[in-house]
């Protein structure tokens, strides 16, 4: 995967939200990208699935420009979870089932094992014959998320998108959440777009964006290392969790 000088303006911005940005991500890979607000960091990600058009560059995918494949060709490669998880009131196994039409029972099921959904889904009064009302009202907002996972495990796609994934959830939920990502990850090449540094210390590389640009590349321990935007980042979230000195 490959993003060569690619630059980017929305529509009716004097201001360019992505400016000659090269990255090359190799296949398997787990990339993350950090930041704060308004660095760039979704909006790059954002043009993987052809949600925008690069103003400038080239984006492409075993040396095939996106442009020259159609939205659904891109699209049926790509799984998403973000913190926004679109439900349906509908049941619980065909909300699933969303995610690949014409799958098994056997299939859903395995695929929410994987997503550890299947422990909460089998309490529910009918277990996957429940309807979780319209957004998924009826679930807690981690239950909502292994759903989404669920569905992602069941699409099988090889590229995964995480957007902020375990940003809204508690401390007990998240942690169930990411169990369910690590098995999600598997064998993808994978997206991680995350705030909280805590989820992406394990990532085969941290792409440290500002204002639009690739300001460092390196693994978490390659970034402490340097003391740049990355060690200034950590030290900001990570420091009412240091020890005190007595």
């Amino acid at each position: 995967m490959e993003f060569r000088d690619v630059s980017f303006r929305y529509e009716g911005h004097t201001l360019t939200a992505l400016n000659g940005v090269d990255l090359t991500i190799c296949a398997g890979e787990m990339t993350a990208f950090v930041g704060s607000s308004g660095s760039g960091k979704t909006t790059l990600v954002s043009l993987l699935p052809r949600f925008y058009e690069p103003t400038a560059g080239q984006i492409l995918i075993d040396g095939v420009d996106l442009r020259d494949c159609t939205l659904r060709s891109v699209r049926a490669q790509i799984g998403i979870v973000s913190q926004e998880v679109v439900l349906f009131d509908d049941t619980v196994m065909n909300n699933i089932r969303y995610g690949r039409s014409g799958a098994s029972d056997d299939d859903i099921l395995r695929a929410a094992q994987l997503a550890y959904a299947d422990d909460f889904i089998t309490r529910l009064p009918d277990g996957y014959r429940t309807l979780i009302g319209e957004r998924g009202l009826k679930l807690s907002g981690g239950e909502r998320q292994r759903l989404a996972i669920a569905r992602a495990i069941l699409r099988d796609p090889p590229i995964l998108i995480l957007d902020e994934a375990t940003s809204a959830l508690d401390t007990e939920s998240e942690r169930v959440v990411q169990l369910a990502l690590v098995n999600l990850m598997q064998n993808r090449t994978t997206l991680v777009i995350a705030h909280r540094l805590s989820t992406v210390q394990n990532a085969d590389r941290i792409v440290v964006m500002d204002r639009g640009r690739i300001m460092e590349i390196g693994s978490h321990e390659e970034l402490l290392r340097r003391g740049g935007i990355y060690k200034r980042l950590h030290s900001m979230q990570f420091a009412d969790a240091a020890p005190e000195e007595l």
